[in-house]
């Protein structure tokens, strides 16, 4: 088990005030709007519902009474809520939300460390536009696996691991060789990010080939973190060509001297 900590930041050229942005307002909409993650209304009403994408209907179910097999005590589990606008841009809402504190704290930690890097090489427009379309093709992966799996439709997904993961797989491509900090057990080592990343995402399959045939792993969709990654790689040539043709021509030009 390792927990990235940082990377090597020396070479970076701006301040990546996008990236502070996303995860100040990640937090922002966990504290103030999901109430810590206890406000069930508001997290059924703007997560992303696949029943609800693949019809473009608004889906509400009703209250639900569950009783803890352990303990014996009730308690209601509120239905899908009414979403006020296009259900559509629920995979948009979706991803400033978040299950819990760890789920927060986990994706903001990784936001952290890898994003402020990839703003850097796309500027903070470029930066912004890459992340949310990510998220966006991530969700949709999700969704479609939902469907293709036979997995329950109604049941909502949230947070900003698919644009995250979209992040990763463009730092992979651009940085492959810059140093990640890890965290293993009483250590602290540093890694070049082609193993780091590369260790996570086959992390990501395994784990996700595993849930073949029933409901995400421990509640993760791992179909959203995969589909991420593959369109973070794929995305990233073309929203980062300036950068990639001045750092050819940087190569270029040392080996001339």
């Amino acid at each position: 088990m390792f927990i990235p900590i940082g990377d090597d930041n020396r070479d970076r050229r701006i301040t990546p005030f996008i990236n502070y942005s996303l995860v100040a307002l990640n937090i922002f909409v966990f504290i103030y709007w999901q109430h810590f993650g206890t406000n069930l209304n508001f997290t059924y009403a703007f997560a992303t519902v696949p029943g609800e994408i693949l019809t473009g209907k608004d889906l509400v179910t009703e209250t639900t009474v569950l009783i803890d097999p352990y303990t014996g005590q009730s308690f209601e589990m509120p239905g899908l809520q009414p979403t006020p606008f296009s259900v559509f841009l629920t995979l948009f809402t979706s991803m400033f939300m978040h299950g819990g504190i760890a789920h927060l704290l986990g994706n903001m930690m990784f936001l952290w460390i890898f994003g402020d890097n990839i703003e850097d090489a796309l500027g903070h427009f470029r930066y912004l536009v890459f992340y949310l379309l990510c998220g966006l093709l991530a969700t949709m992966c999700h969704v479609f696996s939902t469907l293709l799996l036979g997995q329950s439709l109604l049941i909502p997904s949230l947070g900003a691991s698919g644009a995250i993961s979209g992040v990763l797989g463009g730092y992979i491509l651009l940085y492959p060789r810059k140093g990640i900090h890890l965290w293993v057990f009483l250590f602290i080592i540093t890694v070049p990010a082609f193993l780091a990343v590369g260790i996570w995402f086959v992390f990501q399959v395994s784990n996700g080939l595993g849930a073949l045939g029933g409901q995400e792993a421990g509640g993760v969709a791992y179909a959203a973190h995969i589909g991420g990654f593959v369109f973070g790689l794929l995305l990233i040539r073309r929203f980062a060509r300036k950068f990639l043709t001045q750092r050819r021509k940087r190569s270029t030009n040392f080996f001339r001297r």
